[in-house]
């Protein structure tokens, strides 16, 4: 910890907040950029770490003479020496403006940087924010986003970019080690590409990297329910039970009923209704070891279990007073802040196909561009669990229910709700197998991505030095930001590891070129 603190310079963490009809889109924590000048070790004056450098990325990686398009990176070189790494991360599904401050030492990316005399580089992926090989997002374009394109996309900037600092051109891999770091997806994609190309990037470090492909992704919500106030899930339970109750009974009336106990009574079908209860539970991923009592989801349960100033013991208040509660909830503080103005059918239904939501194919549409990837490769459908475990999320949800929707965002590239190809991407990168040396894995116990990282429960996968586990209390990428480090003792220790296992590994290599 005293390293860290010896390196740390002041910054705020700004957790992402997701948004309800984004399904717990994986997000990494934004943190605001100082304004503060830099200046390199030498005492020159450095650009502002929001200048924008673009490289010549190609189109398609199987065809070069597509030729190529401008793929935006950002760098700041304030604590480079010659010799020093190459720090590279892509924040994944994304804009990447808001990212700049995982180029400092406000981030692990960049206090490996000021450890080992390295230079921070953040780059767009393909078909997010401004880095379009295309104009457009359409089906035909977005054939051309595909996990192993990204791989490559890494590889290529690698081994071809002149970084814009001095000395720039000669910092190649082999002429100078490369560390790629990632969070969430992007924590995948450095194993996933450390297993698919070895030897271009010397040591990784994945932050709740999501190796493992899976289409039923229940457990999403598994270490919420194990988290979250017991009273809280207890009330939550029983309101998703009854709704299942009516639902298998095929009790049109009662469900109408509780619909309208929300404000929702406008939702047409009840899959609809049973994915909007699940937006307060994907609060849950906006949490940081630094906030408070105030945010959202706690304000969710303080509004169920908080009565006349009294706590419920551990089994809730009961379903009524749930029901109500967490009614009265939406109806004076969450559907506004989910919908706005907007009818809860506009809002919140997934049938109206000729909503802008489904046929918008205008570039920086992040929705868009990772529902692609999520119907095609990776799934992860956050939906209800099997019979035999408790349940926060109705089961009237299940895969199909996603799957339906890649056919609306999609209709040209699926005539039928597909099915990703999990067990193929996880052949294909190892998954959950990952066994390559100096990769450095980081994990949160808290994080609702748990289940599909290599600290998955029962999993057991073994902790080596060649290729280490840690797993801290925080949740989502929460080691990746220094401030959570400093309020809870556990992330610390997950980050000083890191910083260890970055220092033995780059003392290991040698130039060869």
């Amino acid at each position: 910890m005293w390293a860290i603190m010896f390196l740390l310079l002041t910054g705020v963490a700004q957790a992402a907040i997701p948004n309800a009809m984004l399904r717990g889109m994986h997000s990494l924590p934004k943190l605001s950029v100082s304004e503060r000048s830099r200046t390199s070790l030498n005492g020159t004056a450095l650009p502002p770490i929001t200048t924008v450098y673009h490289f010549d990325q190609l189109i398609d990686h199987n065809d070069p003479g597509l030729g190529t398009f401008q793929q935006r990176y950002w760098m700041n070189w304030e604590f480079y020496k010659p010799g020093g790494p190459i720090v590279l991360m892509t924040p994944g599904e994304g804009n990447a403006d808001g990212y700049e401050a995982y180029t400092t030492n406000e981030t692990i990316n960049g206090l490996i940087a000021q450890q080992q005399n390295g230079a921070g580089v953040i780059i767009e992926h393909r078909f997010f924010g401004y880095s379009n090989p295309y104009d457009n997002l359409t089906s035909q374009s977005l054939a051309l986003l595909t996990i192993q394109q990204a791989i490559d996309d890494l590889v290529y900037f690698a081994t071809t970019a002149d970084l814009p600092m001095p000395g720039g051109d000669a910092v190649k891999p082999g002429q100078a080690p490369w560390i790629l770091i990632g969070g969430s997806y992007s924590g995948a994609l450095t194993s996933w590409t450390m297993v698919n190309k070895p030897g271009i990037f010397w040591a990784g470090y994945a932050s709740s990297g999501v190796v493992e492909a899976i289409t039923d992704y229940y457990d999403y919500f598994t270490p919420i329910r194990e988290h979250m106030p017991q009273n809280c899930s207890s009330d939550v339970e029983a309101v998703i039970s009854y709704l299942d109750d009516m639902y298998a009974v095929s009790d049109t009336a009662g469900i109408q009923t509780l619909k309208e106990a929300f404000g929702l009574g406008d939702i047409v079908h009840v899959e609809d209704f049973a994915a909007a209860l699940q937006s307060n539970l994907f609060d849950w991923q906006s949490l940081q070891p630094d906030v408070g009592p105030g945010a959202m989801f706690f304000e969710f349960c303080d509004a169920l279990e908080v009565k006349d100033g009294i706590s419920a013991g551990p089994q809730g208040w009961g379903l009524d007073n749930a029901i109500y509660s967490w009614g009265n909830f939406w109806n004076t503080t969450y559907y506004n802040h989910v919908c706005g103005d907007e009818d809860a059918e506009t809002c919140l239904g997934t049938y109206n196909t000729s909503q802008p939501y489904w046929t918008n194919v205008t570039v920086n549409n992040a929705n868009r561009s990772w529902f692609w990837m999520v119907c095609n490769q990776v799934g992860w459908y956050q939906v209800g669990p099997p019979e035999c475990e408790p349940a926060i999320v109705s089961r009237i949800l299940q895969p199909i229910y996603d799957q339906r929707q890649c056919v609306n965002m999609f209709p040209e590239a699926f005539a039928c709700p597909p099915q990703p190809t999990t067990a193929e991407t996880n052949a294909m990168y190892a998954g959950w197998d990952v066994d390559i040396p100096h990769l450095f894995f980081a994990n949160g116990l808290r994080d609702p991505w748990r289940e599909a990282t290599v600290s998955a429960y029962g999993l057991d996968k073994p902790n080596t030095t060649s290729r280490p586990i840690y797993e801290g209390d925080g949740f989502h990428c929460t080691d990746l930001v220094i401030r959570n480090g400093v309020v809870d003792a556990t992330v610390a220790a997950v980050q000083e590891a890191g910083l260890m296992y970055m220092k033995e590994w780059l003392a290991e290599w040698e130039p060869s070129a």
